[in-house]
């Protein structure tokens, strides 16, 4: 048997304690399973038992205190090789690679950057996410790269929490994106929810949660441009999604219009110039390049910036040489 416990962010202030919790364990567990907690009065609020359809507020701590355990609920040790930035008795900074998922879930139970926290630092991770998060705050896409941190206890997994509620924690990130940005610097915003025509997808909705990302243009490529973008809320694919509303789908994305639907709406002398890029970004363009926190222990403010990401770096060489020769011309 093990406990669980979440706290309640600004963005789900008023959220039914049953939504709240099953988008907190997101492919852990089924609907069918949290609500039998809360039938069984499992589910706790201030120590008092938690009716499904309750609201919750912010700051509100949400307790599971007994989850039955399961053979598919145990994460395995694996010696996947991770990129430490920084590391110390509370916190672990990694540069995450693409192409490795944060955790289990959809279908996936192996080959995770949990399971690979878990054979390097193996019991001194928190265990405030449960089983099959452990030491994880927050998350990358599988196919987006950059700073992550992760906690190596639970009182600094609360600390980190606590940041990234009140945007202490601030996580920046690159994008080359299709087409010319209007401003130089400016806010997306739009409420973001699942796709009911793709689960796999995020959109802008209305009955979606608040999203709003920062962003100010750092190069322009006529065809492309670099934005800097930073992430005010935290929701799933938020960044993409964003921008591909915004018509400006990221470069190499094949879910939100990246590849070659972005392609093809260019005159075709610019498309065949430009097709090489879907073959240097074999995913999409998107990096977490700093990321800045205040240490759970010391109260010191620490900021991290990772080296430049390898395929975004080779596009944007394409493009200047690109835009070179067009100059020239």
């Amino acid at each position: 048997m093990s406990a669980l416990e979440f706290r309640v962010d600004d963005d789900s202030d008023g959220t039914r304690a049953d939504r709240f919790l099953q988008n907190a364990l997101r492919d852990e567990w089924s609907r069918t399973d949290v609500q039998s907690w809360f039938e069984s009065g499992l589910v706790l609020r201030a120590g008092k038992a938690l009716k499904k359809n309750a609201p919750l507020r912010a700051g509100d701590v949400v307790e599971v205190s007994e989850v039955p355990s399961r053979p598919d609920s145990e994460l395995k040790p694996e010696p996947i090789p991770l990129d430490v930035v920084y590391e110390d008795d509370d916190i672990l900074v990694l540069n995450k690679p693409k192409g490795l998922v944060v955790h289990p879930g959809s279908g996936i139970s192996e080959g995770t950057l949990a399971a690979g926290l878990l054979h390097r630092c193996r019991e001194n991770l928190s265990s405030v996410n449960g089983p099959l998060r452990p030491g994880i705050v927050h998350r990358l896409d599988k196919d987006t790269s950059g700073l992550m941190v992760a906690a190596k206890n639970d009182r600094a997994h609360r600390s980190l929490a606590e940041q990234l509620r009140t945007r202490e924690l601030h996580r920046l990130y690159r994008a080359i994106a299709w087409g010319d940005a209007d401003e130089d610097e400016g806010t997306l915003e739009g409420n973001v929810g699942r796709d009911p025509r793709n689960r796999l997808k995020m959109r802008v909705c209305d009955e979606g949660k608040p999203a709003r990302t920062r962003f100010r243009i750092v190069e322009r490529w006529g065809s492309l441009t670099e934005w800097e973008l930073r992430l005010e809320t935290g929701r799933t694919h938020q960044i993409r999604v964003h921008l591909a509303h915004a018509r400006h789908p990221v470069l190499g994305d094949p879910l939100y219009g990246g590849r070659d639907s972005a392609l093809a709406q260019l005159q075709p002398m610019v498309r065949a110039q430009l097709r090489p890029l879907l073959s240097i970004c074999g995913s999409q363009a998107l990096q977490a390049v700093e990321l800045g926190l205040v240490h759970p222990s010391t109260g010191k403010r620490m900021e991290f910036r990772a080296e430049p990401d390898a395929e975004m770096e080779a596009a944007r060489e394409f493009l200047r040489r690109a835009a070179s020769l067009e100059e020239k011309a």
